[in-house]
């Protein structure tokens, strides 16, 4: 499994040459294994920037957020009661971001690499992050 954080959602979509060439690699490959995913908190996260205009995809929030899932054949994965332990663990996590702590939970909890722009995310312990 090969988890999408919510800004590499955005950029394969609407910004693929923002992608670094290990991102694009590791979701290229993903894609062809049918192994990408996402945290379903990621959607509601791209759903919040639509609704405040910090991000125009062109289309309405639904459409978009259907289309993303579509284009590469990204699972949505819901927040578990394991991944809402791990991500409630301080000493895993030096920030309190619940959307970047749930992100990182749900990739540790299925013990797949995290593609993320995010570098906050670098400190959390076992996670391994493609960028």
């Amino acid at each position: 499994m090969i988890l999408l954080d919510t800004c590499a959602l955005v950029f394969v979509a609407l910004a693929p040459e923002r992608l670094s060439a290990e991102a694009l690699h590791a979701i290229e490959e993903g894609e062809e294994n049918g192994s990408l995913a996402c945290c379903d908190f990621s959607l509601w996260e791209i759903a919040m920037l639509i609704a405040r205009g910090q991000l125009d995809p062109g289309t309405d929030t639904l459409s978009f957020l259907k289309l993303v899932l579509a284009s590469r054949v990204i699972r949505p994965l819901p927040i578990t009661p394991e991944i809402a332990k791990i991500s409630a663990n301080d000493a895993l996590f030096a920030h309190h971001d619940p959307a970047d702590r749930i992100i990182a939970a749900t990739a540790l909890h299925y013990g797949g690499p995290l593609v993320t722009c995010d570098q906050a995310l670098q400190a959390v312990k076992g996670l391994k992050i493609i960028w």
